[in-house]
């Protein structure tokens, strides 16, 4: 993680509570943030770490930096996502696949989904981003929402018209 110093918006402080009470003091209170704001938990609770890396990943929020506290515990500077409000009814996680078989499996799903409902399809093909404006436009999918949720993974909220 980088050196930066973040100013967090709005600091939680779950030192001596087990897991799960961090990560739900989080996704209580990350929802009455505005996009981008950071909040910074203060955690000593050994099993945070995982479940909080797996819940921004989940959720499109950004886990900025952590840092060992000097009086115990550690600090997760956790930036609230631009995604985090879009629900998927559908995940399709298909990395490593080339294109067009992402584009060719999420076309299957949505087939099979009803108008209105929205397909989160996940990828890191290089050539997704155009791959599936030019998709989307063609066959009426709007696409919700998208975000690099890792270092060339992309995930796209596509909505079934």
């Amino acid at each position: 993680m980088s050196h930066q110093n973040f100013h967090e918006n709005v600091k939680l402080d779950m030192r001596g509570l087990n897991c799960p009470a961090p990560i739900l003091g989080v996704k209580r209170l990350i929802g009455d943030l505005a996009n981008e704001q950071i909040l910074l938990l203060l955690s000593n609770c050994p099993g945070t770490s995982d479940d909080l890396f797996a819940w921004a990943e989940q959720t499109n929020n950004q886990i900025l930096k952590t840092e060992v506290l000097p009086d115990g515990g550690t600090g997760y500077y956790v930036r609230k996502g631009t995604g985090a409000s879009v629900k998927a009814n559908v995940i399709l996680d298909i990395c490593d696949v080339v294109c067009p078989g992402p584009i060719i499996e999420a076309k299957k799903l949505l087939n099979g989904m009803n108008s209105g409902e929205i397909l989160k399809l996940v990828s890191n093909c290089p050539g997704i981003h155009s791959d599936i404006i030019d998709w989307a436009e063609a066959t009426g999918v709007t696409i919700v929402d998208s975000s690099e949720i890792d270092s060339d993974v992309y995930a796209f909220f596509l909505q079934k018209g």
